[in-house]
């Protein structure tokens, strides 16, 4: 099924493939409606089988196109297009409409061999920033890999496909369709293996495996299927980078192990935590990672910040030897226990009763101005006010004049963090186009030539011509090849198909007969001798067989002359 020319949601029509991956293929287009260059995702036919996939994807979709972060691929809009297929069935084809974003895949970078550390440490600062923003969000990636960040020709990195692996992993599509779907096992956590429920740490220790990789030129665990993969993350213990590429420094080799930990509260907890550890190791440093003891893990406070009376209690609560010297408390601890719960919920509902809502936003939060109608240069200085910096891009538009600002990216109205880029987009004015050359055309085929453009027929002309047929077009104002806007009017001049004739009696006949055979006019004239008057010198012309006015092309004019 050829998707190109394809135009979906009556809107975004599908351009050339420019990548193609096992969960979908990944069409340059156009927003038709907004006149802007997007990148289509067509998923894969055989996902839209499942309903609770299209739910899921809907709203997975959804909540990736509220983050706005400049080290995010942005999404547009979302939904499924029922088309048909090459047997003739019709097919729901879901689609992303995500922003276009012109540069390599970190993929195809590792293909030409390992990164400088320096080149790995830029890169996988990028991909934590935009993990710290999500996970603020409550987004989980849950399948980051080198084919999912895009490196920009500014050299800024980009990850995308937010949302779309959970809405693989949630539907009730299979674990073996899902594995080869996402043919990411090299990537996965041991809790994704294991089928467990994943959360924020989880695309922390893919971020790990990306650093492995980018450093080595290839993942720490490899084998001939994915599950052999999955198994190796799930029980071998990684090696070194640095033992495959001597080049790594001991403080990498400590950040990406302590990444690759199996056990997710023994790797990082946040990508902040993992960025400031990658920042230390870039500076030469070997970050120091304190191993949670046991307690901590399971009660969340260290063994020595309790209690003896706490320590007696978890004693005897796993300490089947010792006895009880009580069955059970007193009625007295029980009383005073509810009471307590009872005045901590009443003063809890309390204040929350007299809690007054503010419109305050935390001090690193902006919210975008309303930028629309007004020129470039109040909207920068709006922005400047924000401390929001700010870059133009020209579009046209049928209905916002020339200067005008005519929308924002992100929108007005959105809460974006105070070094949010914010895209301010100026109205050109119309698009422009030029005026076709309908010249010896018909005049129906030159209006359908000009509607075809987006110009408007206008008034017509009608000239004499000599030689052009009748109907047909001698020229347009404005002239063939000018710049006009779109939907401009057109004038034309069309042939009459007939030539003026002028009072050629009194004229010498010759100077008659050389008249009437000159460019401009090409009639024929035809000499008549009349003998009932006596001939005259130069044989001036007496009478003339067509009247003076427009006559018919190509016509022949009798000259009576006197002979006798």
């Amino acid at each position: 099924m050829n998707d190109e020319g394809r135009v979906l949601a009556g809107r975004y029509r599908v351009g050339a493939l420019i990548g193609r991956g096992g969960m979908s293929d990944v069409h340059v287009g156009t927003d038709t409606r907004l006149g802007r260059q997007v990148a289509i995702k067509l998923l894969k036919p055989q996902l839209a089988t499942d309903p609770a996939f299209r739910m899921r994807f809907r709203q997975e979709a959804q909540s990736a196109a509220r983050m706005a972060h400049p080290t995010i691929v942005r999404v547009f809009d979302a939904g499924e297009e029922t088309v048909v297929d090459a047997a003739g069935q019709e097919v729901q084809l879901p689609f992303i409409v995500m922003e276009f974003v012109e540069g390599r895949l970190l993929k195809d970078i590792i293909h030409d061999g390992p990164l400088e550390a320096s080149a790995a440490v830029r890169v996988i600062d990028g991909v934590l920033t935009a993990l710290e923003y999500s996970h603020r969000a409550g987004v989980v990636h849950r399948d980051i890999k080198p084919g999912n960040i895009m490196i920009t020709t500014a050299g800024q990195v980009k990850v995308m496909d937010f949302g779309i692996a959970r809405a693989v992993s949630d539907s009730s599509t299979t674990v073996a369709q899902t594995t080869a779907i996402l043919g990411t096992a090299a990537y996965f956590s041991p809790e994704q293996a294991k089928g467990e429920v994943v959360d924020a740490r989880t695309d922390l220790y893919s971020t790990g495996v990306v650093l492995f990789e980018m450093l080595t030129g290839r993942p720490p665990f490899r084998g001939d299927t994915p599950v052999a993969v999955a198994y190796q993350h799930v029980s071998e213990r990684p090696i070194k980078p640095s033992v495959i590429n001597p080049k790594v420094s001991p403080a990498l080799d400590s950040v990406v192990l302590h990444a690759l930990a199996k056990n997710r509260d023994q790797r990082y907890q946040t990508a902040a935590e993992f960025r400031a550890d990658v920042d230390t190791a870039a500076a030469g440093r070997v970050p120091v990672h304190r191993e949670p003891d046991q307690a901590t893990m399971l009660f969340g406070a260290p063994t020595a910040s309790l209690s003896s009376s706490e320590l007696a209690l978890r004693q005897l609560a796993e300490d089947e030897t010792m006895t009880r010297t009580q069955r059970r408390p007193p009625a007295i601890w029980i009383w005073s226990g509810i009471i307590g719960v009872i005045v901590i919920v009443i003063a809890v509902m309390y204040w929350a009763f007299n809690l007054q809502p503010t419109s305050e936003l935390p001090s690193n939060a902006r919210e975008i101005p309303v930028l629309t109608g007004g020129t470039y240069e109040d909207a920068v200085a709006k922005l400047q006010e924000l401390g929001l910096p700010a870059t133009r891009i020209d579009e046209t538009s049928d209905t916002v004049p020339a200067g005008e600002v005519t929308r924002s990216d992100p929108p007005a109205g959105e809460i974006v963090d105070s070094n949010t880029a914010v895209t301010v987009y100026v109205s050109t004015g119309r698009q422009a186009v030029a005026v076709p050359d309908v010249r010896n055309k018909t005049l129906e085929q030159a209006k359908a030539d000009l509607q075809a453009v987006g110009l408007v027929p206008g008034t017509e002309t009608r000239e004499a011509s000599p030689t052009v047929p009748g109907d047909t077009v001698l020229g347009t104002t404005p002239e063939a090849g000018s710049s006009v806007e779109a939907g401009s009017t057109v004038d034309f001049r069309i042939s009459s198909g007939m030539v003026t004739l002028t009072d050629l009696t009194g004229q010498a006949l010759a100077a008659a007969s050389s008249y009437l055979s000159a460019e401009n006019l090409q009639l024929s004239a035809v000499p008549k001798p009349d003998p009932s008057c006596e001939s005259q010198p130069g044989s001036p012309v007496t009478q003339q067989s067509l009247a003076p006015g427009d006559v018919p092309q190509h016509s022949s004019v009798e000259l009576t002359y006197c002979a006798g």
